[in-house]
This record gives structure tokens, sequence and C-alpha cells, in this order.
């Protein structure tokens, strides 16, 4: 976190459908100190605030292909982040092919998700 005055960390947008894994995102989300929102898509509105969209490939993955070019249209400073069952290689390899930055096995973002927030 900055010790800038005005400098609040950005939120975490959650695509995803399963509502119990997204409480334990929220969770870390909110210990980094970041406000946690989830749906389906991006948000029309409020996305400059934005610091990192997490992708659910598991429940969302038909946002693939397009989330990079939205991300850069509506949120261009935040991190993208894909995840995935470990042997759906198909749709983890299709996100990298899409360009989405960090691509993770459900263990490995599960298990890193905290040190990612609080970056």
């Amino acid at each position: 976190m900055s010790n800038d005055c005005d400098s609040t960390p950005g939120s975490v947008m959650m695509l995803s459908g399963d509502l119990l894994f997204c409480s334990r995102v929220k969770v870390a989300a909110t210990a980094a100190g970041r406000q946690f929102r989830m749906g389906g898509q991006l948000p029309d509105e409020d996305t400059d605030s934005i610091a990192y969209v997490v992708l659910d490939l598991s429940t969302r993955s038909g946002l693939t292909n397009k989330l990079v070019e939205l991300c850069r249209e509506k949120c261009p400073d935040a991190k993208l982040i894909a995840y995935g069952p470990h042997v759906d290689v198909n749709k983890l390899h299709a996100a990298k092919t899409a360009g989405i930055e960090m691509v993770l096995s459900n263990g490995q973002f599960s298990n890193q998700m905290q040190a990612i927030f609080d970056s």
C-alpha cells in the first residue's frame, strides 16, 4: 500500500459464477484493503478503480477471447488473472493465447491470491 494521502488500493473485479470460491477471494481482497466486486461481466461504469480482473475459466470461459480488449477499453491499468482446473489445459492455454497476463490453476490461484492482492 502506498502512503500517498489520496491513494487507495484498487478494487478486485471477479468474473465468476462460483459464489463459494468468490467468498474466499473476497476475504483475500478485503484483507489487502481492496474493495471486491463480482459479476458475470465487466461493469459499464466505475471501472477506473479496478486493479485486478479475475476470470474464473470454469464458469466464465466464454469471456476469454474478448476480456483483454474489454479491459484495455474499460480498465487499462488492471492486471488480468485467469484461473481454472489444471486438467483443463485447453482453457488455460486459450487464456494465455488471448493475452491474459497471469494464468493459474485453481490451486495456484488459491495459494497465491493473498500475495497477489497485497502487491
